[in-house]
């Protein structure tokens, strides 16, 4: 059998006898998140959207918590949904366009690239190129009105493509789909030094500036220079080696183009974009659990088709109900009755086309488990805000109300809280995680994995005290591995 899996919204996107490759429709894989037990498919996402949050999107980031390989990845849909997501691939795309279209193209045209063949043959290195930077099955390159240089990167949904065009496409899957799979090239980080991003307008930062005042105390302690950024500073960011994100993260916001342009200089970078993409919505990381076996409370995946009866039944009474995204206990709603599972649903349906309904945990406190690295860092109880069934309350008014704290030490913490959290940070990467727990007597469940997790000197660093930024400015001299000479040798060349 074959292991190439196309997807697509309708039967009709592309027929059976098309292609030699099993056709699956994008909901019918959204709900079956056992398909292909013990095979590792590669999967070709021929979705009409890709919109953040779309059926499209979920396809492909769900893919990615079962062990798929799927094209266009999420984070690929993500840089698309902007110019200045991608603009760092325009230099190299222009050139090497530059070169091929002068006899082929005039200022403004517009040109199809479908799984890295053009519909135009002198193009072959062009669209080689263009499919290295952006593994999409097919894209609409369009070029300035009175240049060679392109305007706009597009995809297009195959479904769309008519005569030449979609003869094209198919030719190009039949073709890509001949070979063995292969992997974005990637890039190599350079010297060593640390830029923070902040935002000073924010009302919740994951880090105080007091603390990140001692933070920077440390790191000139151990020889390392840090900066700070703002969120108009992202042409400034490759003038630094790293680069550390003390800002609330959103796939939709400035933190994520940040470390995007981070990633594309070489930059070691905390949060990376692939742990946004995968830490900030909640159906992946319930699927990703699922998938690895950590358990958590008993939850369901819903879309706006899906009835509600019986929801209550399962679950149990109240039911959470949450969006995929949000920070700081916001779009997570406890509903008791089945009028307000409907409405709440409802308004939450206007924004995505998947929502999370969960069973109600009641505990005095959440464990918050710092993972750094793949081993544990701290551990902490958020205790719920006063009269409130989350650890932070916000008032109609805009008020915010937290509860209290306790940091304990890692070897002081029940082992079974810091093995889960371990286990479920892992599934995410190597890098910096936030994981919250609910524990009661039935066991230790994961709430929620946090790819920017609060670092405060009193709170989370009121154990390990100038530990925990000894530990980050260690992680990122590792990610630097040997390109730098080592602390010592590097505060020598810049005094020098």
């Amino acid at each position: 059998m074959s292991d190439w899996l196309i997807l697509v919204e309708n039967s009709s996107d592309l027929a059976q006898h098309e292609t030699p490759h099993k056709v699956l429709r994008v909901r019918d894989y959204l709900a079956n998140p056992r398909l292909f037990t013990g095979r590792r498919p590669n999967i070709i996402n021929l979705a009409r959207s890709y919109a953040y949050q779309s059926e499209g999107y979920y396809a492909s980031l769900l893919a990615e918590a079962r062990g798929h390989r799927i094209i266009p990845s999420a984070q690929t849909m993500v840089e698309l949904s902007g110019k200045t997501l991608y603009a760092q691939a325009l230099p190299e795309l222009n050139a090497v366009l530059a070169r091929e279209a002068h006899a082929a193209l005039e200022p403004g045209a517009r040109f199809l690239v479908a799984l890295g063949q053009s519909d135009i043959p002198a193009l072959k290195k062009f669209a080689r190129l263009v499919f290295d930077w952006f593994r999409v099955p097919v894209l609409e390159i369009r070029l300035e009105p009175d240049s060679l240089r392109i305007s706009r990167i597009r995809p297009l949904a195959p479904n769309a493509l008519k005569g030449e065009a979609r003869r094209l496409f198919v030719a190009a899957l039949d073709r890509h789909t001949r070979r063995a799979w292969s992997e974005a090239r990637a890039k190599t980080p350079a010297r060593w030094s640390l830029a923070v991003l902040t935002d000073p307008s924010e009302t919740l930062p994951p880090s105080s500036p007091a603390s990140l005042k001692r933070l920077a105390q440390v790191a000139a302690r151990m020889g390392v220079e840090v900066a700070p950024l703002g969120p108009g500073d992202l042409a400034s960011v490759a003038e630094y080696d790293a680069l550390f994100i003390r800002a609330t993260t959103a796939i939709d916001n400035y933190t994520y183009r940040f470390a995007r342009r981070a990633e594309q200089e070489g930059m070691p970078v905390i949060d990376d974009t692939a742990s946004m993409i995968r830490c900030t919505n909640k159906v992946f990381l319930k699927e990703l659990l699922e998938q690895g076996g950590v358990p958590m409370p008993q939850s369901e995946v819903l879309d706006e088709s899906q009835p509600l009866d019986g929801l209550m039944e399962r679950l149990g009474t109240p039911v959470v109900l949450k969006a995929p995204d949000g920070s700081f206990s916001r779009s997570v709603h406890k509903v008791a009755t089945e009028l307000e599972l409907r409405d709440r649903a409802r308004a939450l349906f206007k924004d995505t086309a998947l929502i999370i309904a969960q069973e109600y945990m009641p505990t005095a406190y959440d464990w918050r488990v710092g993972v750094l690295d793949g081993e544990p860092l701290f551990a902490c109880q958020y205790k719920m805000a006063r009269g409130h069934w989350q650890i932070i309350k916000h008032g109609a008014d805009g008020k915010v109300k937290e509860g209290g704290s306790a940091t304990l030490a890692v070897a002081d913490a029940p082992a079974e809280v810091i093995e889960t959290a371990v286990r479920a940070a892992r599934l995410i990467g190597s890098g910096l995680y936030g994981i919250d727990l609910k524990q009661n007597d039935r066991g230790v469940f994961v709430i929620e994995i946090n790819d920017n997790p609060n670092l405060d000197q009193d709170v989370e660093g009121a154990v390990l005290k100038d530990g925990l930024w000894e530990a980050l400015i260690r992680s990122f001299e590792r990610r630097l591995g040997g390109r730098i000479g080592g602390l010592g040798q590097q505060t020598a060349a810049r005094s020098g």
